[in-house]
């Protein structure tokens, strides 16, 4: 299986919330880092592991978001990197904003696993749609 497909079915996993998916794809000792400034960016610089990422990325999309999806627009293969061009949308439940802004994400794969993942996102826009008025 290419990098780009190993990347192109997590996307589609995460649209079916396939979980199970998500983590068979990617090692044990990940490394995810969102975007600097985002609400759910690590103190630590990156949340490491599986139970991180679900913990502390993954269950607050689900409780936190109505229709929340990540739509990838375009796939660059770079090797062992794929870079990925797309969208965000949902509806911030506490709020009751919408959200609809581009994303770049950095994956990284070393021996068919994905070892790294690196969100880029206007975190303002963001900021603006998790914050009370």
């Amino acid at each position: 299986m290419s990098n780009v497909q190993l990347i192109s079915d997590v996307y589609d996993a995460m649209g079916r919330g396939d979980v199970a998916h998500l983590l068979g794809a990617m090692d044990p000792q990940i490394e995810w880092r969102e975007a600097e400034g985002s609400p759910y960016e690590s103190d630590d610089e990156a949340w490491i592991g599986h139970d991180a990422i679900v913990e502390n990325v993954f269950v607050k999309f689900v409780t936190e978001w109505d229709g929340f999806a990540v739509e990838p627009v375009e796939f660059h293969d770079a090797g062992t990197t794929v870079i990925v061009e797309g969208r965000y949308t949902g509806t911030y439940n506490p709020t009751g904003k919408e959200l609809d802004a581009q994303f770049c994400h950095v994956w990284k794969i070393r021996d068919g696993k994905i070892v790294s993942f690196q969100q880029y996102v206007d975190t303002g826009h963001w900021l603006d749609v998790v914050e009370a008025d």
